[in-house]
């Protein structure tokens, strides 16, 4: 494993400081041959003397997650423990964490999925979690290691899901140990490669020029149309509609629109030491016809308006 650096930014993780404060979060870069196709890895740990709730709004990026509850120096075999391919997340994504547990997770980058999956268009997993064998077939196993409990959650650092009951049964004891069991993130980061290495990834120019055309929607803040990145990767709006949705599982207006909230929130989120923004330039800015506009897409998102957040409101 190189010294690459993962990106270090909480964009999409509402109220970054208060999640922070409660958990352990780490993010870690993947071995050389897979950084093309995922953002990272993510670690969590916790012990909590009360249960406690995080909110997320998703990124346009499929995870997988594994993830156990109980104590951590226990064998996975004594945990609840569990094991899913999380799809792109639509909505605002809120998850418990109680006790004492653990999560080791993998953040692909939008349109970095397909590769390691190309049997189904990543529209498939859309708003889903599904147990990892039903995507990767011989991960299957089953075993106590595999049985689920409690709700399951799974948190990018930018991106969430729940889920209650269900999990990965069926994961194979062997796979969910190597991950979860060990003490130091260097032995949970080398498990995570050797999964990921042992199932791809394949050759797919498809998913490298979604890639690309996601990466220029997120850099560059000019690109505020579907018609100016149907411009400038030389597609029609179809063909462009067709391939996000194989290949990153999501429109191309939704991640338009998932960055613009991305960067609001995060606006919003500075705003208690530096003071309220200007929301009608931000608005401007983000492409937004009027501040009405970015306000109603906040509000719906995060739950409350913009200036609440900023002054600190608690989440309905």
């Amino acid at each position: 494993m190189s010294d690459s650096v993962p990106r270090r930014d909480t964009r999409g993780i509402v109220d970054p400081a208060e999640l922070l404060s409660r958990v352990r979060f780490r993010r870690h870069a993947p071995a050389a041959e897979l950084r093309p196709y995922l953002e990272h890895y993510w670690l969590i740990d916790w012990e909590l003397p009360e249960p406690y709730a995080s909110h997320v709004v998703p990124h346009p990026s499929v995870n997988v997650v594994f993830q156990r509850y109980g104590p951590l120096g226990a064998p996975a075999s004594a945990a609840h423990a569990s094991a899913e391919v999380s799809g792109i997340g639509l909505g605002l994504a809120t998850h418990k964490l109680t006790e004492t547990g653990r999560v080791c997770g993998i953040q692909f980058r939008p349109g970095g999925f397909r590769p390691f999956a190309p049997g189904w268009p990543v529209s498939t997993w859309t708003g889903r979690r599904v147990p990892l064998p039903e995507v990767f077939p011989d991960t299957g196993g089953g075993g106590a290691a595999a049985t689920s409990g409690g709700g399951s959650a799974a948190m990018s650092g930018g991106g969430a899901a729940v889920t209650s009951g269900g999990g990965a049964a069926g994961t194979s004891a062997d796979l969910m140990s190597a991950v979860l069991s060990p003490g130091t993130d260097h032995a949970r980061v080398a498990a995570l490669d050797a999964f990921l290495l042992a199932h791809g990834p394949a050759p797919d120019p498809a998913a490298d020029r979604a890639m690309e055309l996601v990466d220029l929607v997120r850099g560059d803040r000019s690109v505020r149309r579907v018609s100016q990145l149907a411009a400038a990767s030389g597609l029609s709006a179809r063909s462009l509609q067709r391939l996000f949705a194989a290949e990153v599982g999501v429109g191309p207006k939704w991640v338009i629109l998932r960055y613009r909230i991305h960067e609001a929130l995060e606006r919003a989120e500075a705003a208690g030491a530096a003071g309220a923004p200007d929301w009608a330039a931000l608005a401007a800015e983000l492409g937004y016809s009027d501040q009405a506009h970015l306000v109603r897409d906040f509000t719906a998102t995060i739950g409350v308006p913009p200036t609440a957040y900023a002054r600190g409101l608690s989440l309905p």
